[in-house]
C-alpha cells in the first residue's frame, strides 16, 4: 500500500513547498481537487498541456505520486445547461489526467437534483438510468485519452452500494471504469452497525475493480454519522488492510478528514494496523 493524504487537507503554503512537505511527512501520494487548492489555477479553460507538464514536475522532483484528479460534480443534474457545463469540466479533467499523469479522475455518483442533495430519489432507477447516462458519456471521452474515471459508491448518492455500483460497471462495461473503495462512504445512521458485513460484500462484489482507497473514521453524533481522521472515531480498518495487502499490493491509499495538527497521528494510525495484519 502506497500511503498517501488529500491535498486540500494540508496545511496552506505555497503550492510547491506544499508538495515537499508531503513528500517529508512521508507520503508517497496525494489526491488532487484543483478547486480546492487557493494558489492554483483550476478552471477548465486554463487545464493546457503546458499547466499540467508544470504540476507533473514539482510532484515528480519531490516523488509524490498523483493519485487521483478530483471532479467531484453531479452528473446526474437534471438541468440540461447545468449538465453541459458539468460534462465539460470533466472532459477538461479527463484531458488534465494524462498531462499530469494522474492514476484517474476520480467522482462520487450524484443526486437526481441541481443542489446535489441526498433524498429519497436518490434509491430509485430513474436516478440509476440518468447517472449511467451522464457517465457512460465521460467515460467513453476517457477512453480516447487512456484515462480511468473511477466512482465512489456513497450511502447518500445515486449509487448507494456495492451492488449497484456493480450495477454500473457491468452496463459500462468499459475498462476505463473502476472503483475508489472509501468504507465509511457506504455507511449512514441506518446501517453503521452492519459495516463488517457490508464492507465484506463490498470486497466480494466490486473487488477485481478496486483501484484505490480512502481512509478516515466517523463518530456518531447525535444520530448522524460524521467522517473524522483515521483513529479519532469508531472504524475498525483491520479486515479491510488486510484484504488490500493480501490482495491490491501497492494500490494508492489516501487519507481523508485529516488536518496539519492531526494527519501525522491518523498516518501512523494506518500504517500501525497495515503493518501487523
Amino acid at each position: 500500500m502506497q500511503l498517501g493524504i488529500r491535498f486540500h487537507d494540508t496545511e496552506k503554503i505555497a503550492f510547491e513547498d506544499r508538495v515537499k512537505k508531503v513528500h517529508d511527512l512521508g507520503f508517497k501520494c496525494a489526491h488532487i481537487a484543483l478547486s480546492k487548492i487557493e494558489d492554483i489555477p483550476s478552471a477548465p479553460d486554463a487545464l493546457t498541456p503546458g499547466y499540467g507538464k508544470y504540476i507533473r514536475k514539482v510532484f515528480d522532483k519531490n516523488e509524490v505520486d498523483i493519485a487521483v484528479l478530483g471532479c467531484y460534480l453531479n452528473l446526474a443534474d437534471p438541468d440540461e445547461e447545468r449538465l453541459k457545463v458539468i460534462k465539460y469540466k470533466y472532459e477538461a479533467s479527463i484531458r488534465f489526467a494524462s498531462y499530469i499523469g494522474a492514476g484517474m479522475v476520480g467522482t462520487e455518483t450524484g443526486a437526481p437534483n441541481s443542489e446535489y442533495k441526498s433524498c429519497s430519489e436518490c434509491r430509485s432507477d430513474e436516478a440509476l438510468e440518468s447517472f449511467i447516462a451522464g457517465l457512460e458519456e465521460v467515460v467513453g471521452y476517457a477512453e480516447k485519452f487512456g484515462v480511468v474515471v473511477a466512482i465512489e459508491p456513497v450511502a447518500k448518492h445515486i449509487v448507494w452500494n456495492a451492488d449497484r455500483a456493480r450495477k454500473v460497471l457491468d452496463r459500462i462495461a468499459s475498462p476505463n471504469l473502476k472503483i475508489i473503495f472509501d468504507p465509511v462512504n457506504l455507511l449512514d445512521e441506518t446501517n453503521f452497525k452492519d459495516r463488517e458485513q457490508i464492507f465484506a460484500h463490498t470486497m466480494d462484489v466490486l473487488g477485481p475493480d478496486i483501484v484505490m482507497l480512502h481512509l478516515k473514521d466517523y463518530v456518531n453524533q447525535d444520530g448522524k454519522l460524521k467522517s473524522v481522521g483515521c483513529g479519532l472515531g469508531e472504524m475498525d480498518y483491520e479486515s479491510i488492510l488486510r484484504y488490500i495487502k493480501s490482495e491490491k499490493p501497492f494500490i494508492h491509499a489516501t487519507l481523508e478528514n485529516t488536518t496539519p495538527e492531526n494527519h501525522e497521528k491518523c498516518r501512523d494510525t494506518i500504517l500501525d494496523i497495515y503493518n501487523k495484519v
